[in-house]
């Protein structure tokens, strides 16, 4: 093991002989062993709220006045704004050097030095980058190339092949296993997609480009292949800082190491409980296994959590004890505050949607602002009913993960369709759903539509023999016959739209590689309708203009603060005074497909953890009884399976029951009887 030596830099250090005594003031010991710590290989299991960002801001600051030129020191995070917010603070604590520390993404990092090495790997190093849009073009030309635009059947779209081919990167899965478990469908192209691959990547070689992806695995290339570079490169950064390990895949994983080949200064700082990003590639064992990749690493646990109250914290170390594979720890504080978190249990999704709204309210009006109360979900289509009851209520929110309920591609169309059974006249709604099929593109949607509109937007218009002699003829035809169905007042809306959504499943197989993805929005989207039978005022309540929260709050929204809903995935590294946490049933938290599967249930695990420690003061685990479907409207809501491994669970909640309307007094005489005389000059008065 080799350790930097001091250069001349280290006397700058004495200009704040202060230094040492700020650190330990603000460092618990716990951090302060992290932060002081030698050379050599060190894991920092950070838990929940347990201050890694400020222990990682100190240590950068410690090595540089120890004297180790701050060039030499690498700090790899995940978002570029992570990086320059560590080294601005890390300069607040010492002075202007920390600012010329080497921070930045494994994709910037891997750019830079593949820049000057480029032409190791048969690249010019004035190579381009394509983003995703770029990389989709690029397939679209090679997928037209090879005919697989002719094919006798689907083949899939450029954007499904790039998707695919990069999780195949990130994860190191096989293709024929992602397809066999995400795109079952196409698993008998798999011979195609190989050879599209194949393809992509002579492309990139011949056009000297590369997409994000091939920066990762360039840079592990380089370094493996390479000796002298890899050497060379480790003995320049003296010391490798990570943030958020548990983040990194195993390409990323992989580079981290061969940068610390030469010296091992490498500490990592990361929480196994909060690894949850599978599905973007994230390793699981790259944060377990680190010792056993540098043997004699130092392992040193942050449990003092400064966000969340006690019993809040012992929920979540609950919540994990069970886990099959983990890091011991548990978490403790010293913030004040006793009230256990409430485990309520709710008839179904739309009286959880009440009862959140009151509660939100209600916490408003004892002084929490709304942007200090999140609405936290597995899936962002598990609020999808919780949406439409804060617009009802005018209650100004903000949604992160996911598009918003009534904003996506698919709702959009189903609603387009019920507007032309309503108003045959409407021309938006033709243009959106006619480009629905095949064949149709801009202009001859709008020459359909307003021929339709021509003719006074009878249906029939469209089964007219210049129509359905076109290649789209059938799919005019089948439009032709749904629409009078659709808008029969004599069927109810739910019936109605149960035959609109089947038809329209026929036409989102061919518009969207992921229909089966969306069939939940449009199962929550029936089940909705159930509640109305006004088609009019079912798309009116759909369409209230819902703000634009998309980048933020809106100018003409006059609101200082927005409540948040995010799925868990997106509210990590986040935290607010109240959480609701929705829908802890059997089948959405957890969801359907990790029941059965120990590595995905146990991710699930960590995934209800995470949700459990963003709450600092105030936490509500939402359980409905029965829980809605398209094909059965109400099922048993079963208790998730992650609440019932809990030893202890009910002790260390406060359960409670509601139904809807429970608040407001019963209807009775009262316990006074009326005063009749005052009654009367009431009446008298407004009479």
């Amino acid at each position: 093991m080799t350790n930097d030596t001091p250069t001349s830099d280290s006397q700058s250090g004495s200009r704040d002989p202060d230094f040492d005594q700020r650190m330990e003031s603000s460092l618990n010991e716990a951090q302060l062993r992290a932060v002081r710590s030698e050379g050599g290989p060190h894991l920092v299991i950070a838990g929940a709220g347990t201050g890694k960002t400020r222990a990682l801001v100190h240590r950068v600051a410690h090595l540089v006045r120890q004297g180790v030129r701050p060039e030499s020191i690498l700090l790899l995070t995940f978002t570029r704004r992570a990086s320059q917010e560590m080294l601005r603070r890390a300069a607040g604590l010492l002075d202007d050097r920390c600012r010329r520390v080497a921070g930045g993404t494994y994709h910037s990092f891997a750019n830079l030095v593949l820049r000057r090495y480029a032409e190791r790997l048969d690249f010019h190093n004035r190579f381009t980058i394509l983003d995703r849009s770029d990389a989709v073009d690029l397939m679209g030309v090679l997928r037209s190339e090879a005919g697989f635009d002719r094919s006798k059947r689907r083949f899939p779209r450029a954007d499904t092949l790039v998707n695919l081919l990069s999780k195949h990167v990130n994860t190191q899965r096989p293709i024929r296993d992602l397809l066999e478990q995400e795109l079952p469908h196409f698993t008998e192209d798999l011979d195609g997609i190989i050879d599209l691959q194949g393809r992509f990547q002579r492309r990139k070689q011949e056009q000297n480009v590369m997409d994000y992806d091939d920066l990762l695995v360039h840079l592990r290339d380089l370094l493996v292949q390479h000796g002298d570079v890899r050497k060379a490169l480790a003995s320049h950064y003296r010391h490798v800082l990570v943030d958020e390990y548990q983040d990194t895949n195993r390409l990323q994983a992989h580079i981290s190491a061969l940068l610390a080949s030469v010296h091992r200064n490498i500490l990592v700082v990361g929480d196994d409980a909060q690894s949850i990003y599978s599905f973007r590639g994230a390793s699981f064992r790259n944060i377990l296994d680190f010792p056993k990749i540098f043997p004699g690493c130092q392992t040193i646990l942050l449990e003092q959590n400064y966000r969340s109250t006690r019993p809040i914290l012992n929920l979540g170390n609950a919540v994990l004890e069970p886990a099959k594979e983990k890091f011991e720890k548990k978490l403790f504080s010293e913030i004040p505050g006793d009230d256990l978190p409430v485990f309520m249990r709710v008839p179904d999704d739309f009286a959880q949607a009440e009862l959140v709204c009151k509660k939100v309210l209600k916490l408003r009006e004892e002084g929490v602002p709304l942007s200090q109360i999140a609405v936290l979900s597995r899936a962002a289509w598990h609020s999808n009913s919780l949406e439409l009851e804060l617009q009802n209520r005018n209650i100004p929110f903000r949604k992160f993960g996911g598009i918003r309920f009534v904003e996506a591609a698919h709702v959009k169309d189903v609603c387009a369709i019920l507007k032309l059974a309503v108003n045959p006249f409407d021309a938006a709604a033709w243009f959106r759903v006619l480009q629905l099929f095949e064949g149709v593109g801009p202009k001859t949607a709008r020459s359909i539509a307003a021929h339709v509109i021509e003719r006074g937007g009878d249906p029939q218009v469209l089964v007219q023999p210049k129509l359905t002699s076109k290649k789209y003829g059938p799919d005019l035809k089948a439009l032709s016959e749904l629409l009078p169905t659709a808008g029969d007042v004599q069927i109810h809306l739910s019936a109605r739209m149960e035959r609109v959504v089947k038809q329209y499943g026929v036409w989102m197989a061919r518009k969207f590689d992921d229909a089966a993805q969306r069939e939940r929005d449009l199962e929550a989207l029936s089940v909705i309708s159930e509640r109305y039978d006004d088609i009019e005022r079912f798309l009116s309540d759909l369409a209230i203009d819902p703000p634009d929260f998309s980048r933020g709050r809106p100018q003409d929204d006059n609101e200082d603060e927005l409540l948040t809903l995010s799925t868990v995935h997106s509210a990590k590294g986040l935290e607010w005074h109240t959480v609701f946490i929705l829908q802890l049933n059997a089948g959405r938290f957890p969801s359907y497909n990790a029941l059965g599967n120990d590595d995905e249930y146990e991710e699930e695990r960590r995934l209800l953890y995470v949700a459990v420690t963003r709450a600092r003061q105030q936490l509500y685990l939402m359980k409905p009884e029965e829980i809605t479907t398209r094909s059965q409207s109400y099922e048993v809501g079963e208790v998730s399976p992650l609440l019932l491994d809990i030893d202890g669970f009910s002790k260390l909640v406060n359960e409670q029951v509601y139904a809807p309307g429970q608040d407001l007094p019963e209807l009775s005489d009262g316990d006074s009887p009326d005063d009749d005389e005052q009654l009367q000059r009431i009446q008298d008065y407004f009479s």
